[in-house]
Formats: structure tokens, C-alpha cells, sequence
């Protein structure tokens, strides 16, 4: 008995290491969403600020394709079925229109960029004395449009960054992560962010429900018989969320010292500037020295004055989400993306900002492509949305 026992051990500390090394992936992965692990809605928002910011340190077109790639396929990898998620497509679109609207400008109304290159004259339209500097029609060169094409991938890539933390960050569960001191105004922004995509949502109902009727979903005639359904439906729920935040005694405050208040209206607005000014640093070339400090001191004092504010708020939060692992890792990707790419300009910005006059072909620098591709890892450790079963 005992031999056959020391003969049948090793075999079963096989199976037992087989099944730890199966088991060690499945650990690895990331769980399924859930109430009780659903991500933080801030920590979305700090990763596609960080990928903005890197966004506006550069004007690379292949650097700025491989930031709208990264966002777009986090946004594919963790994007859940509800109506405000489906914004993203939107602020493709609206990217793609601020592009087309740039070029155009700069075909009409021409640009500062010297160029030799000619691709087109248009009439140019007469204009009097006191609008000298101003022209409308006249030369379009190559060069010009080549620098009205890299800012307008610039600002459409801006506002795909914002759309993928739209798409992703549940602005209900944003609002409860808010400090007490911005309750009011935070559920008047997350009203106005919940209300769009809720009409979107209700015209393709109604779209849906007009084809399989039989009736034509498109033309003037069937936007203006869908449009008072839509517009009765948000009016409803406008009613209804007035409805719900009286019964829950929305605006209720508690009584604080005059010195109380005084001091946390210093520090509220006094670190908000100091967000502003130490923002604006971190956009502009000139102020990658200033920003970074005085952006930290703004926030530290408009925290102090948020705590200080929340003190006039009596509520309480109901299951609050937790700032955990996962969270860090996603946020910490946004800031990395964005410290790597501030640390490249410094550095080398010949390789972020390739040259218009004399027309040059960009480049992908190796060291700030795969600075972006930091950006991924949201796509591998934040929690996996649940798939609606067939």
C-alpha cells in the first residue's frame, strides 16, 4: 500500500502542477464586470486625458493615427451596450468634420505658410483697406494645406480622446465619485451628458419601429414626424429626474462658520486657476517647465477647498466605487503616455513636428510610438463587459 501510494505521488503532483500553471492564466485575465468590480468612471477619464495631452504635444500624422488607433480599439476591447457608449462613433464623426472644416478654411481663406509649391489659384475676392491680412481665394499651396491637414488631425484626435472616455466612463457612476461639494453641478453636467445619447437612442427606436411599419425612415417628412416623439420623450424624463432628485431632497445643506466658507471659496477658485494655468502649460510647448508643478498645486488646493465644501452636503453614498488596482494601472497608462511623449518634445521635437516649408515626409520615432502604445494596457486588465448570451 504504501508503495503504491510513493509510486502514485509524483503523478498527482503533476496534475496538480498542470492544473496551477491552467489556473495562473485564467488568474491573470481580466474578470468580468460587475457591481462590485466595475472600474472607477475617473480613472477612463485620466487615461484619455493623458492620451489628449500627448495628442497636443505633437502634430505627426503617424503618431497622431497610432493615438486614434489605441483609443479606438480600448474603446472596441471595453465598450459596454449602453446608450451613452454608442457617443463614440459621434466624435468620430465630429473629428472627421473639424478636419474637412479646416482644410476647407484654409483653401478659402488661405494661411500664413509660405509655400512655392501651387497646387490651385482661386479668384481672389477684393477686400477693403481696414481687412488688410485677410484674403479670401487666391493661391492654395501644397505646403499650406499639408499644415492645416497635421492641426486638424491634432484637434480631431483631441476630441476622439474625449469621445473614448465618454464612451466608456458610466457618467452615473461619475457622479457618485464626485465630491460632495460639486453634487448640484455635477448632476446638472451628467444630465446634460446622459440626455444625447438617450435621444439618439430613441430616434433609432423610432426608426426602427417606422421600417418594420413599412414607412420611410429618411427625408424631411419622416425627421419632422419623428421629432415630436423624441422631444415628448425627453420632456418625460426630464419630469421624471426632476420628480426623483425633489423626493430625495436634492439641495438640502448644512449650516457651516462664515470663515468655513470664505476659505473654501479661496482655495476652490485659487486652485482652479492653478489648474487652468498649469493645463495650459502642459498644452503649450513654452510651459513644460511651469506646468507640471503648478497643475499639482492647483489640484492640492482645490482639493482642500472640495473637502472643506463638502461639508455643507448631507448625503450619503450607496455601495461607493473603490479606486483600486485596476484603476491605477488604467490612469497610470494616460499619465505615462502623456509624461513620455512631454519628456520626447523636450527632447527631440524635430521628431513630433515634421517640417512643412520645405515639405518633408514624417517619420515614426520609435521611442514616442511605443510611449502610445502604452496606452493598450486598459484593453488587458480592466474588467471585460458582459457579452449578452445568444
Amino acid at each position: 500500500m504504501t508503495a503504491a501510494m510513493s509510486r502514485t505521488a509524483p503523478v498527482l503532483r503533476g496534475v496538480r502542477g498542470v492544473r496551477a500553471v491552467r489556473r495562473a492564466p485564467a488568474a491573470l485575465r481580466a474578470p468580468e464586470a460587475n457591481r462590485s468590480n466595475a472600474l472607477h468612471a475617473g480613472a477612463w477619464w485620466v487615461w484619455a486625458l493623458g492620451l489628449a495631452t500627448a495628442a497636443s504635444r505633437t502634430t505627426n500624422p503617424l503618431l497622431l493615427a497610432l493615438l486614434v488607433g489605441v483609443a479606438g480599439y480600448v474603446v472596441a476591447a471595453r465598450r459596454t451596450d449602453a446608450p451613452w457608449a454608442r457617443s463614440y462613433g459621434a466624435f468620430v464623426k465630429l473629428g472627421l468634420s473639424v478636419l474637412a472644416i479646416r482644410l476647407v478654411f484654409s483653401v478659402v481663406l488661405g494661411s500664413s505658410i509660405p509655400g512655392t509649391q501651387v497646387l490651385l489659384t482661386l479668384p481672389e475676392v477684393p477686400l477693403p483697406d481696414w481687412a488688410q491680412g485677410i484674403r479670401i481665394g487666391g493661391r492654395v499651396t501644397a505646403e499650406q494645406l499639408v499644415f492645416s491637414l497635421y492641426e486638424g488631425l491634432k484637434l480631431a484626435t483631441l476630441l476622439i480622446c474625449v469621445g473614448a472616455a465618454n464612451a466608456l466612463a458610466n457618467p452615473a457612476r461619475l457622479l457618485k465619485s464626485l465630491p460632495a461639494a460639486l453634487y448640484e453641478a455635477g448632476v446638472a453636467v451628467v444630465v446634460a451628458m446622459t440626455f444625447a445619447p438617450n435621444m439618439v437612442a430613441d430616434v433609432m427606436r423610432l426608426r426602427t419601429a417606422r421600417r418594420l411599419r413599412g414607412r420611410p425612415s429618411g427625408g424631411i417628412k419622416a425627421i419632422v414626424q419623428i421629432g415630436l416623439p423624441v422631444l415628448e420623450g425627453a420632456l418625460e424624463r426630464s419630469v421624471a429626474v426632476a420628480a426623483s432628485m425633489d423626493a430625495r431632497g436634492y439641495g438640502r445643506t448644512a449650516e457651516v462658520p462664515r470663515a468655513v466658507r470664505h476659505t473654501t471659496t479661496a482655495l476652490t477658485l485659487g486652485g482652479l486657476l492653478g489648474v487652468c494655468a498649469g493645463s495650459y502649460g502642459l498644452l503649450s510647448a513654452e510651459g513644460a517647465g511651469y506646468g507640471p508643478p503648478v497643475l499639482l498645486s492647483g489640484f492640492a488646493a482645490a482639493a482642500a477647498g472640495l473637502w472643506l465644501g463638502g461639508r455643507r452636503q448631507v448625503r450619503t453614498r450607496y455601495r461607493p466605487d473603490r479606486w483600486g488596482v485596476r484603476a491605477w494601472l488604467v490612469a497610470g497608462s494616460g499619465v505615462a503616455v502623456a509624461a513620455l511623449m512631454i519628456r520626447a518634445g523636450v527632447h527631440a521635437p524635430q521628431a513630433l513636428h515634421p517640417g512643412v516649408v520645405p515639405l518633408t515626409a514624417p517619420v515614426l520615432p520609435l521611442l514616442p510610438a511605443a510611449s502610445v502604445l502604452v496606452g493598450l494596457l486598459p484593453a488587458f486588465v480592466a474588467p471585460v463587459p458582459p457579452r449578452e448570451s445568444s
